[in-house]
């Protein structure tokens, strides 16, 4: 079977940001099956570009990655940010329009405006259309505040419920996004949640190369890795550095990158915090030695009612690598943390129970291990990549027998 998938935010093994689309793709390669990715060549982390004059590329198992012409303004105004996924659309439908005996497109959203390529493209090809949903835009946007203008959220919900509705099969990657999307038009729903490929770590590990590159030799580290934009609300952490100052020991460390990260940076120096350490963007290739140097790792989201539905990636990672999370996300992801005893939840835009929560791992690191391999455990239970893979395959099979 051959594959197409249009998602503009696509990162490779060797890029920073979400793998998931890749470890998938993968894992179909392996399967026998054929996948070709359209994708920009703008990192949606960093809104820089990721590849000079490489137009395709074709990894070790037969993936094909083809970069599409993407306006360059990720970390700008909205509107902006509009106009290169515009930009997107229409030119991931020009090369896609290229790609030869496809038999089934996988759209997937955000950004939004990727979902009629995919679905256009599948309607031309005469072959079945998946939509993929893994946050629920446009309510996320207006929830946080990006979008207000009501022109533009009436257009962005008609858009939402068109492609609901006109996809063959609805995937979501959370529990709490499914009655959403049913209850706007999606008539058959599949969920395949976030995961981690618990291989790529190694709990015993204790990343020394990684502390000692970045100074953290005999340090106490607390690790953020992903995202620096409006919704991860670094800002409570930073808040709660301010509160452990005392303790000399604590590191916050900040991976990443995004539209806020000079404006934490710029915070973090005028309160003279010595106790915050910035890196820069790492590949996923790179991210187990990261996680292996972290004593804790943090997960975090504005206090929304709306985020309330997330699974978010970094967290299944987390728990793969065998550390104990703490949680500032209430919600469905809560209560994977909670179950599986992997970790401290607290209350989301709560700068002093975030501080509270580290300075109880920092004085119980039994406890700490205890979360970590509990974590580990229920990974490898329930949330693997390859376990989630599988039956993403089976998924894709099914909708092409019923489309034959």
């Amino acid at each position: 079977m051959h594959i197409l998938l249009i998602h503009q935010a696509f990162a490779a093994l060797d890029e920073p940001g979400g793998t998931r689309h890749h470890e998938l793709a993968r894992h179909l390669a392996r399967q026998g099956h054929q996948v070709t990715i359209i994708a920009s060549p703008v990192s949606y982390l960093t809104g820089k570009g990721k590849t000079k004059r490489i137009r395709k590329q074709t990894d070790d198992l037969g993936v094909t990655i083809i970069r599409s012409a993407t306006l360059p303004a990720i970390h700008r105004s909205f509107i902006r940010r509009v106009f290169s996924f515009l930009s997107f659309m229409i030119s991931s439908f020009l090369n896609g329009l290229f790609v030869r005996k496809v038999d089934l497109v996988w759209g997937t959203t955000p950004p939004i405006f990727q979902g009629p390529t995919a679905w256009l493209l599948a309607r031309l090809k005469g072959v079945p259309f998946l939509l993929e949903v893994r946050d629920l835009w446009p309510a996320f946007a207006v929830a946080v505040g990006v979008l207000h203008n009501k022109t533009l959220i009436r257009l962005s919900e008609w858009l939402e419920r068109f492609l609901y509705k006109h996809a063959d099969l609805v995937m979501v990657n959370s529990p709490g996004f499914v009655e959403h999307v049913r209850s706007r038009g999606a008539k058959k729903i599949a969920l395949i949640p976030n995961g981690a490929d618990p291989v790529m770590f190694d709990p015993e590990d204790k990343g020394t190369a990684f502390r000692q590159t970045w100074g953290l030799e005999d340090e106490f580290v607390v690790l953020y890795a992903g995202a620096h934009g409006m919704s991860n609300d670094l800002d409570v952490v930073i808040s709660a550095a301010e509160q452990l100052q005392d303790l000399t020991q604590v590191r916050i460390v900040l991976l990443g990158d995004g539209k806020e990260k000079t404006h934490l940076m710029e915070k973090a120096r005028e309160n003279g915090l010595k106790n915050v350490v910035f890196i820069p963007p790492i590949p996923k290739t790179e991210m187990k030695d990261a996680l292996a140097a972290a004593d804790v790792c943090l997960a975090i989201l504005k206090p929304i009612e709306m985020y309330k539905t997330t699974y978010p990636n970094k967290v299944f990672d987390y728990m793969a690598a065998g550390r104990p999370v703490v949680l500032a996300i209430d919600g469905v992801i809560r209560q994977v943390i909670e179950e599986a005893d992997a970790g401290i939840a607290v209350p989301p835009g709560n700068p002093d129970e975030l501080a509270n929560a580290i300075r109880e791992l920092l004085t119980n690191p039994e406890k700490c291990r205890k979360m970590g391999m509990s974590g580990r455990d229920a990974i490898t239970t329930h949330y693997s990549r390859v376990k989630l893979a599988n039956e993403f395959t089976v998924l894709l099979e099914s909708m092409r027998r019923r489309n034959a």
